[in-house]
């Protein structure tokens, strides 16, 4: 009795946390069992993983955006545009994979800084610039590809980055069907967060803050440790964990460190919280914009990396409703439209959600004109949620 009384009580103090968690389980046992296993099966895993990567690290840059309470509309085809600049790179003027990347990852900050400026420094919306930049980097896409429609992208280095897996160990043996590498990064990804979560406990008790009781901890830590081992499980048993999932892990933990860590994370928040107090106390609001949208850029880059290196190519069309499926993602992860709230974590949840759903709904067989129907009704709902989580705070 005492440990659900103690469930409950977590559960209320942290729903807005822990409702997106719930919602991605209970997303995907209900496709596990209308597509008999289909769902969750080795392969679908792994190709929804690989799927989610290049919105999720959209999804990333869309949640600080709009933490700082701006939106920025011109990240899908800013990523279409700069996949198609990353592929005329290489295949006309015959540049380098090693130089290509950095160069269109510069493109991306330099273009989110134009937009940075309008809004920071000439009073311009978001809304309204992010739009600007929409147009523009459309007809853009548009401009550079209207020769051929479609750059095919021959090198293999830039296409394993879409497409490629991490290498096993060599055989020994033992486990001849699973990737080994793969089950001993899992392991190591555990280890250290059991380590982690016993660490900020034990800090968090010295200075008196509060923390779950410690049934419901230690629930917290079997229950994440399982997930995580059964989903390295299951993308072991297929090829591993591709190089897209390094890539968006790799973003996820700088920018969790970045956000949770250091005093530009501070003043990002403390600016969505209240940028009037923020800039009384001495944080420049303008060069968090700067950074901020800056940084948006970057990542609007590196997913128009990987989505052309998936594709192989870069088309005309590239870039297409990102930025829509972006600020869904971060909304269903928990990011308040009030601004001041929202974790990189949860962007990431978020992304997962909205794949899962295509996914499933393509494994059923579903009509697309439905898909668009459910997951507006699934965004409308998480809006809905934070706005009455938010009431009953107050």
């Amino acid at each position: 009795m005492a440990f659900l009384n103690d469930l409950q009580t977590v559960l209320k103090r942290n729903v807005r946390e822990y409702g997106m968690y719930i919602a991605l389980f209970v997303i995907m046992g209900i496709f596990a069992i209308m597509t008999d296993g289909v769902f969750i099966s080795s392969r679908n895993i792994s190709n929804l993983l690989n799927q989610t990567g290049y919105i999720a690290v959209l999804a990333v840059g869309m949640t600080l955006v709009i933490v700082i309470r701006h939106i920025d509309l011109s990240v899908g085809f800013l990523a279409g545009f700069l996949g198609a600049v990353a592929a005329i790179a290489m295949v006309s003027w015959k540049l380098p994979v090693i130089v290509v990347i950095p160069m269109t990852l510069g493109l991306g900050v330099l273009a989110g800084c134009l937009t940075a400026y309008l809004v920071a420094n000439r009073g311009i919306p978001s809304f309204v610039a992010s739009l600007g930049g929409w147009l523009i980097y459309r007809g853009a896409i548009l401009l550079v590809t209207i020769s051929t429609g479609t750059i095919v992208i021959p090198n293999e280095t830039f296409n394993a980055i879409g497409n490629g897996f991490i290498p096993d160990i060599p055989d020994i043996g033992i486990l001849p069907n699973v990737h080994k590498l793969t089950l001993l990064l899992g392991l190591l990804a555990i280890v250290l967060y059991i380590a982690n979560e016993i660490n900020q406990r034990r800090i968090k008790k010295q200075y008196n803050f509060e923390v779950l009781p410690i049934n419901m901890f230690i629930l917290k830590m079997v229950f994440i440790s399982g997930l995580v081992a059964y989903i390295i499980w299951v993308l072991a048993g297929y090829r591993g964990i591709s190089w897209t999932l390094v890539v968006v892990l790799v973003v996820v933990a700088i920018y969790q460190f970045v956000t949770t860590q250091t005093v530009l994370g501070r003043h990002i928040y403390a600016v969505g919280g209240n940028p009037e107090a923020a800039e009384l106390s001495g944080i420049s609001v303008k060069k968090i914009v700067y950074v901020v949208f800056g940084s948006m850029g970057m990542l609007s880059a590196l997913s128009g990396i990987l989505f052309a290196s998936r594709l192989q190519s870069a088309t005309t069309t590239a870039g297409a409703l990102f930025e829509m499926d972006a600020i869904a993602a971060a909304y269903v992860g928990g990011v308040s439209a009030a601004g001041g709230v929202g974790k990189v974590i949860g962007s990431i949840i978020g992304a997962l959600v909205m794949t899962s759903l295509t996914s499933g709904m393509n494994l059923m067989g579903i009509d697309i004109s439905l898909q668009y129907i459910v997951r507006g009704a699934v965004l409308t709902a998480a809006v809905i949620f934070d706005v009455s989580t938010r009431r009953i705070g107050k």
